[in-house]
């Protein structure tokens, strides 16, 4: 609908009508400032932890060996005061490796998981050719990425095609947060990447959340939202 628009004319003179020009004008302002004021509102609703996470891709598995990659990259807020808790950050990384792998094979026995270790192994059978999983960057990952960036594509096909088949599952990040819901005092987050090294492509990717009173407590609650409804 064209806005009714009268501009006010000197004493004496007949009302003028708006131009075409002032009625272009004026809509387009309206438009403009709808969108930007719908675009805010957007932004101010979006909230990546209301997203709801996507249970492990399980049935495409069954029967196949799928390589978990170690984690390279554990960080927590500083208001959580855990920086004791994920130290040494070795440490808190193998741990944490340990963790996941316990989960996917007591809540998914139905795939035949290959443990971090296994990666190690290959690695250290074969330097120069095959790439430390621990020193790679695969944290990249936690990117919305469709596919796999070289040289990190290679190395990983190279890695996974000697301890495993083509599919990896990449533990990409791990991050705490305090928690804001009261439930516990911080919130795992961690970014979890299925991966078909062979086309380079990212078949699954989900965010596993968990609140708890330790940095452990909740990484195991997150991991239970990988395989949920089970006890």
């Amino acid at each position: 609908m064209r806005p009714n628009v009268v501009l006010r004319c000197p004493r004496g003179v007949q009302p003028c009508a708006a131009s075409p020009r002032v009625h272009v004008a004026l809509l387009l302002f309206v438009l403009t400032a709808t969108l930007l004021v719908t675009a805010c509102g957007s932004s101010r609703s979006a909230d990546p932890t209301e997203v709801p996470p996507r249970p492990l891709p399980v049935g495409v598995l069954v029967g196949v060996d799928v390589v978990v990659y170690p984690l390279t990259m554990i960080l927590a807020e500083r208001a959580l005061e855990w920086d004791l808790d994920i130290a040494p950050r070795e440490t808190a990384l193998r741990k944490a490796d340990s963790l996941i792998v316990a989960a996917l094979t007591s809540r998914t026995p139905e795939v035949t998981w290959v443990p971090p270790e296994a990666l190690r192994r290959a690695a250290r059978s074969a330097p120069g050719l095959l790439s430390n999983p621990d020193r790679m960057g695969t944290a990249a990952l936690r990117h919305n990425l469709s596919r796999i960036p070289d040289p990190l594509r290679s190395q990983m096909r190279s890695l996974t095609g000697v301890a495993g088949d083509r599919f990896a599952l990449v533990p990409a990040s791990l991050f705490f947060f305090v928690d804001e819901t009261g439930e516990g005092e911080g919130r795992a987050e961690l970014t979890m990447v299925l991966a078909d090294v062979r086309l380079g492509e990212i078949r699954w990717r989900s965010v596993a959340r968990g609140v708890g009173m330790t940095p452990w407590m909740a990484l195991a609650a997150a991991l239970e939202t990988l395989a949920p409804g089970l006890p």
